[in-house]
């Protein structure tokens, strides 16, 4: 459109051919002639538009906006078509935005809009209507008053009385305008009938919308319909149903409950039951047949019958009999582990000779970590047999393993039955998890009823309170774990074959971080092998400085944070990014080691003796340190140490006291001094018989000030007559020792038989000594340059004497072993 100019507005301003007034933008909405319309008004400059036309009572122009999520519009932004009103009404409300009732009077066009800061002022032209009267406009109306009658039965929204209303509306530019309103169409189709000034037209055009609208409407309604057929359809089936299941209960009718009976029938016939099973399920098939099939009591022996026809009877997996098959599965799946893969192997070979042999029941006793769990898996991949297992931590409850008597509601049978059920045959290796970690309570011993599942004479007729019959347990290959065996009754310790499961040497955990822990670390991080290497330092490293235990759980993650922060690594630089792990990354990776790894004194000092201790992560180093006061005769002991431990203190001091001549000492020596007893690490608590001679040492060495050998550890209890008395963990203190850089370990004579336990690595660079007496360990251990000068005739035993001896000379057969740098 062309603006005139200033001129000619001027001249026709003056001639009234245009009016300046106020301009209200509107949002996804047009308002025609004839329309009254409320409308909520928030812009600042909208207000002021309608509070100028309220208070000079005059017009305001109404047109819409192009895009309604303007908040600012511009001149381009309004239709220049619109409709001059009238403000009926106004009320400010509380919030600040204005409620108006307006009402439209007549179609304009906005001239040109006039420059003010505080609202749209436009000057505005009236437009041209064409409105014909003839024949053809009079068909046309009556035609567009039909279709709208029919709009309004379609549309439920619009009111009956608004027919009415348009019926009496002869002019057919009013027809269309009044109409327009009630129609849902777009707000592009609304402005364009805004635009429209043909008042035949405008009505053709609203004639054109109503159709649309009405063949819309009639496609929903037909929907519904269809919908609501389909639901009264889908609602009489359910009545008509349960009508049809009511009439078959009166007339008793219950072809259902006897297809289920024929099933379970035949599922008899099918199942290989004992004599004493088929006879009971027979009794419960009767009496279930006379039951009503909705009681309570039938739905409990269908129960009843379903478990004992889920377990397995009588059929059994063949097992594999290759024994070199099976060897290489376990060497697969485990490093080290001897004992038990020996066990199985021996399993195997009498199952190929004998034929039939009662399951094995073990009981594999170790610290956490070593693989006692994964290994009853790896034997049921090695044996061919179905494999299950069952926690048994926190276990309180006898009738978690044997079963709740079928009087209780909701019983259930136990652990037992559930898990043959779960395995599918009855030969499986079953694994019960944690043994020593049951309890007892009121409600029974559960490992009291463990008695029976473990002991191979009784096993044959296994009994469970929910099934109250005989289940033959005794092909079942039975392995039980555990962490120590104190808390495992000794009835059922009696009915296991216990093999102990020592932690691994540092040597054997690199090689299982080399062999399984690294592959299986690098895969779960998404890791290639050429983007990370590990040198064998670093893996000794993370070995010795940020793990402490007998397994290797704590190094497999120790290992999979580095490869993490690998990982991050590899994906910030480059996927083909190629990185290695030494021992000078570990503090990037891991941050500053986390424990102290063991080492001998640096030098030979008086009163301090380098012990050896077990503990369930393994050997440890226990330092002994003695110091004497001016006092009374007070033995002082501290260090955290147990009942035990502190006995043997006492019994070290008598010794001392009893040989007090021989060590050149007073005979009534405690009476002037007091004599305090330390072992470091006091935090933690200690106990045990075999710190007697590491004391006994301290003590002679403070009394007699010779210092005592740095390069030597021993372990070993002592008697009030000086004997040695053998000692547990053997295994686990000499690796001790070596890793601390140890030379020559003090042993008891007794225990010569355990050093065929220990590594031959481990032997070849610490040397062994029996000793006997501790006459003999005093002449070993104490740094004086005539050794044999000590204890001159002392009353040794010729026996001691000869089990008094090294042990060095009899491992100079093995083959040199690379030990690596710490």
């Amino acid at each position: 459109m062309l603006f005139r100019s200033d001129k000619k507005d001027e001249k026709e301003r003056e001639s009234g051919g245009s009016t300046r007034v106020p301009l209200l933008p509107l949002r996804d909405i047009i308002v025609f002639p004839h329309m009254v319309v409320p409308l909520f008004v928030g812009r600042q400059r909208s207000i002021r538009a309608l509070e100028e036309a309220t208070q000079k009572q005059g017009p305001i122009f109404l047109s819409s906006q192009k895009d309604a999520k303007t908040n600012e519009p511009a001149e381009d932004d309004i239709y220049k078509i619109g409709t001059l009103g009238t403000v009926v009404q106004m009320l400010k409300l509380p919030d600040g935005t204005v409620k108006v009732l307006i009402e439209g009077k007549k179609r304009a066009q906005i001239a040109r809009f006039v420059n003010n800061p505080d609202f749209f002022l436009v000057e505005v032209e009236d437009t041209p209507e064409v409105n014909e009267r003839n024949t053809e406009v009079e068909a046309l109306t009556r035609e567009v008053h039909t279709t709208f009658e029919n709009y309004v039965k379609l549309k439920k929204k619009i009111p009956p009385e608004m027919v009415m209303s348009v019926s009496s509306i002869d002019d057919p530019g009013r027809l269309a305008d009044t109409i327009v309103a009630h129609l849902g169409i777009k707000l592009e189709d609304r402005q364009n009938l805004l635009e429209t000034f043909n008042a035949t037209e405008r009505l053709e055009k609203v004639l054109g919308h109503m159709r649309a609208e009405i063949e819309i409407l009639e496609v929903e309604r037909r929907i519904r319909s269809r919908v609501k057929k389909q639901m009264e359809r889908s609602q009489k089936e359910y009545y008509l149903n349960e009508q049809m299941r009511a009439i078959q209960k009166e007339l008793g009718e219950k072809d259902e409950f006897k297809n289920e009976i024929q099933e379970i029938e035949e599922k008899i016939k099918q199942k290989k039951l004992s004599a004493e099973a088929r006879e009971k399920v027979d009794k419960e098939l009767k009496k279930l047949k006379m039951m009503s099939p909705m009681s309570a009591e039938a739905t409990v022996v269908r129960n009843y019958i379903d478990w004992i026809l889920s377990l397995p009877w009588n059929e059994f997996t063949d097992d594999k009999l290759d024994i070199t098959e099976a060897e290489r599965i376990l060497e697969e799946d485990h490093y080290g582990l001897e004992k038990v893969k020996e066990r199985i192997l021996e399993y195997l070979a009498v199952q190929s000779l004998v034929g039939k042999i009662k399951g094995p029941i073990l009981c594999l006793v170790g610290p956490p970590g070593v693989g006692k769990t994964s290994l009853g898996r790896s034997i049921a991949r090695a044996t061919g047999r179905k494999f299950v297992r069952v926690s048994l931590g926190g276990v309180r409850d006898e009738a978690e393993i044997r079963g709740h008597r079928r009087t209780y509601i909701g019983a259930l049978p136990g652990k037992i039955a559930q898990s043959m059920k779960k395995a599918g045959s009855s030969n499986p290796v079953f694994l019960m998890d944690e043994i020593d970690k049951m309890s007892t309570d009121f409600r029974g011993d559960p490992s009291s009823a463990l008695l029976e599942v473990l002991d191979p004479e009784q096993n044959t007729a296994f009994n469970d309170h929910y099934l109250d019959l005989d289940y033959d347990l005794s092909k079942v290959m039975f392995i039980t774990t555990a962490n120590t065996l104190d808390r495992i009754p000794r009835p059922l310790q009696d009915r296991m074959e216990i093999i102990r499961i020592a932690g691994y040497t540092e040597l054997e955990k690199l090689s299982i971080a080399k062999r399984y822990l690294l592959e299986k670390q690098k895969e779960a991080n998404g890791l290639t092998p050429e983007n990370v290497t590990f040198t064998d330092n670093a893996l000794l490293g993370v070995i010795r400085h940020y793990t402490k235990e007998a397994g290797v759980r704590s190094l497999e993650r120790e290992i999979a944070a580095i490869c993490r922060k690998v990982a991050v690594e590899v994906v910030k630089k480059d996927r083909n990014a190629h990185m290695q792990v030494g021992t000078k990354s570990l503090h990037k990776y891991l941050g500053p080691v986390k424990f102290r790894y063991g080492k001998a004194e640096e030098e030979q000092k008086i009163g301090v003796t380098t012990g050896l201790a077990w503990t369930e992560l393994g050997g440890e180093l226990l330092a002994t340190e003695v110091t004497i006061m001016p006092g009374k005769g007070q033995l002082i002991i501290t260090g955290k140490l147990g009942d035990v431990m502190q006995e043997s203190a006492q019994a070290a001091m008598s010794y001392v006291r009893s040989r007090a001549t021989e060590l050149g000492l007073e005979k009534d020596f405690y009476q002037k001094i007091d004599v305090h007893i330390h072992v470091p690490e006091g935090a933690i608590p200690k106990d045990g018989p075999s710190a007697g001679i590491t004391m006994a040492t301290s003590l002679v060495s403070a009394l007699t000030t010779v210092p005592v050998r740095n390069d030597l550890a021993m372990t070993g209890e002592i008697t009030l007559r000086g004997t040695i008395l053998p000692i547990g963990g053997l295994k686990e203190k000499v690796l001790a020792a070596h890793r601390a850089g140890i030379k020559k370990v003090l042993i008891p004579a007794e225990n010569e038989k355990d050093i065929e336990e220990i590594p031959a690595t481990v032997l070849k660079t610490v040397e062994l000594e029996l000793v006997a007496h501790m006459d003999d360990v005093l002449r070993k251990a104490l740094a004086v340059d005539a050794p044999e000068t000590l204890f001159k005739g002392s009353p040794l035993s010729v026996e001691s004497k000869e089990r008094s001896r090294g042990f060095g000379e009899k491992i100079d057969d093995n083959p040199p072993v690379e030990i690596l740098p710490q």
